[in-house]
């Protein structure tokens, strides 16, 4: 939809031709911006509140970055995952407030949101391999206004650590746990809490 489309249906809307409600819904369903070797979905916080994730592996620096850019004109905050140094000082040549995590290897444009609620996300990470994974899934989590407790290296091989932290996942609304390839934390935690537990298995470990 163009700038003379977008006139003329708020023309429409003025008129009483169509409801307001009519003319989001057609705003919602606005075509995508084709790049050729990609088709950005730039209205997707209007359907689900939260904008396109640009997922980078496997994409050259100048795809990401030229997507990150256009996507970031369009939305104050834009949350890119998988990314690397090189991708970072490439983005932060023409984005303004770039913020890149090594560890979660995420790069955000714009300013990370403030929780809104005192309820939070419990993010347990079974070993200290398992945390790129976990900090990714915070940082995630945090972009899309959530207040996030991270709880690391307490897996079952030294179940103690976990029990001592129990404050911080037992009054936790959702836990996501991330666990080496065996996964066997996530059932531990599932059995102690009432909330939903999220599992993630990683490619960590012997299992």
């Amino acid at each position: 939809m163009n700038k003379d489309e977008l006139r003329d249906l708020l023309s429409r809307v003025q008129s009483g031709e169509i409801s307001i409600d009519e003319s989001l819904a057609k705003i919602k369903h606005m075509p995508y911006e084709d790049l050729g070797y990609a088709k950005l979905d730039t209205h997707r916080k209007l359907r689900r509140g939260f904008p396109e994730v640009v997922y980078c592996e496997g994409k050259t620096i100048e795809q990401s970055t030229e997507i990150i850019s256009r996507l970031s004109k369009n939305d104050k905050l834009v949350l890119a995952t998988r990314t690397n140094n090189e991708l970072y000082q490439s983005v932060k040549l023409v984005c303004k407030q770039t913020l890149f995590n090594e560890i979660a290897r995420t790069i955000i444009i714009g300013q990370i949101p403030t929780p809104k609620t005192d309820k939070y996300i419990a993010v347990v990470s079974a070993g200290t391999s398992d945390i790129p994974v976990a900090e990714e899934a915070a940082v995630t989590a945090e972009c899309m206004g959530n207040k996030v407790e991270r709880l690391f290296d307490v897996g079952v091989a030294g179940i103690h650590r976990l029990f001592d932290n129990k404050d911080k996942f037992i009054n936790a609304h959702v836990i996501v746990v991330v666990a080496g390839m065996e996964g066997a934390l996530a059932s531990v935690v599932g059995g102690l809490v009432d909330c939903p537990v999220i599992a993630v298995p990683t490619s960590i470990g012997y299992g």
